[in-house]
């Protein structure tokens, strides 16, 4: 059987009396509070008496028994077994969570829409936002999301009558359009041969322990927020109802006309803008790149035409602007034959030794393995601090207390 919470979701304030007490948990002879099930949080409230008030932090049903936990600050202890105690049910968490979960009903019967293969996979009710998992064989796009969210919305406003029974178990399995969530299923049948289908009127029909409006019109605006793929052949779709989705929609909207405003277009071309500035953005960074790379070949030829001599090898020893060590990695490494687009071997320096600024002064080495990268970055550091390693074809420091200059002509003494 369902709890009383669900069969009776419009009572707030109610009267009732205490069975027992233990430590910080009281159960009653009867309650409208609704206990954690389904997906759903517990209710929030009050229980006071005469000369005593405690907040409601958690309700639970165990072994048949709804148990009502109060706040510790205010302890269980001021309660007696067989007062009586006036209940009072928080109106507005209540009825966030009725809007909530008719509002995942009603997303669902959308889904029967447009997704095939559909089935429950998982629910939650969040401060903000609320969860729905799909398992679907349909890919849920873009296009998608926004088909699930007008047909959620349309029947909202169509103010479809919601309704519940609780009907033999045996005739809720054979009716084909009932939903069934097994992983939140618990309080729906609790023990019973019944089961308690929620109906949407025309829309949808799922076994559902939870508390729910009587009318869709009463959920207000639902707003699709986001999906992910939280497991395999697990699609979840998030939104938002009420207050929150209201305040998300008005900043969607805001920011689309901002962004219209900015690149001079209606709201409706948007698309169309983004995309051509995406490619625009891509055109320009391949030109970016390119001039870039040009720049750091004429600064190489430049190095080419004064080689450093060093113990009898020839090196190639200087600074690089504008470059970080990750870009002149690469090319050192072209430059002494360690690429498969290296430069002819007769023209080949014995090492290359580049220094500049990225944050803080770095050095590149590389070379043949001989003489050994990772040793000319050890000495470049013993001199200057800092840290780094690499291998003998291959090194790089950083953090170094010197300018790139200082380092150039430390290399070339």
């Amino acid at each position: 059987m369902s709890q009383l919470a669900a069969r009776e979701p419009d009572v707030r304030q109610f009267e009732a009396t205490v069975e027992s007490v233990d430590g910080d948990e009281v159960v009653l002879d009867g309650t409208y509070f609704y206990a954690e099930s389904g997906g759903q949080p517990a209710d929030r409230g009050t229980l006071a008496t005469g000369e005593a008030s405690a907040q409601v932090a958690d309700v639970q049903e165990r072994d048949g028994e709804v148990v009502h936990e109060v706040a510790a600050e205010d302890g269980a202890a001021a309660f007696e077994v067989g007062e009586t105690v006036r209940a009072e049910i928080d109106d507005d968490f209540r009825t966030y969570c009725a809007r909530a979960h008719t509002a995942s009903h009603v997303l669902y019967g959308a889904g029967r829409r447009v997704l095939d293969d559909l089935g429950y996979g998982g629910f939650d009710i969040g401060e903000r936002k609320v969860r729905v998992d799909f398992t679907t064989t349909t890919d849920i796009t873009d296009d998608v999301l926004a088909e699930l969210e007008r047909l959620t919305n349309r029947a909202v406003w169509e103010s479809r009558e919601v309704s519940w029974d609780e009907i033999p178990e045996r005739e809720a399995r054979e009716r084909e359009e009932v939903a069934f969530n097994t992983k939140t299923e618990e309080g729906v049948m609790s023990e019973s041969d019944t089961v308690r289908v929620v109906s949407v009127a025309d829309w949808d029909w799922a076994a559902c322990g939870g508390t729910h409006v009587r009318n869709t019109a009463e959920i207000g605006p639902v707003t699709l927020l986001d999906r992910s793929n939280p497991g395999e052949g697990l699609t979840r779709v998030e939104f938002a109802v009420g207050p929150t989705a209201i305040r998300r929609r008005a900043e969607d909207v805001r920011a689309a006309r901002e962004a219209a405003t900015v690149h001079d277009v209606g709201v409706g071309d948007l698309p169309d803008a983004a995309r051509r500035a995406s490619e625009e953005i891509e055109r320009l960074e391949a030109e970016l790149s390119d001039a870039k790379e040009s720049v750091l070949d004429a600064r190489l030829d430049d190095l080419r035409g004064t080689p450093t001599q060093r113990d009898g090898d020839e090196w190639l020893v200087g600074t690089v602007s504008g470059f970080g060590p990750n870009e002149l990695a690469d090319r050192a490494r072209e430059l002494v034959g360690g690429a498969d687009d290296a430069v002819p071997s007769d023209d080949q320096p014995d090492a290359v030794v580049l220094a500049g600024a990225d944050g803080g002064t770095f050095v590149v080495a590389a070379t043949g393995g001989d003489p050994d990268a990772g040793e000319i970055v050890d000495e470049v550091t013993a001199e200057f601090g800092g840290g780094g390693g690499g291998s003998p074809a291959f090194a790089q420091g950083g953090g170094l207390d010197a300018s790139p200059d200082d380092v150039v002509a430390f290399l070339r003494e």
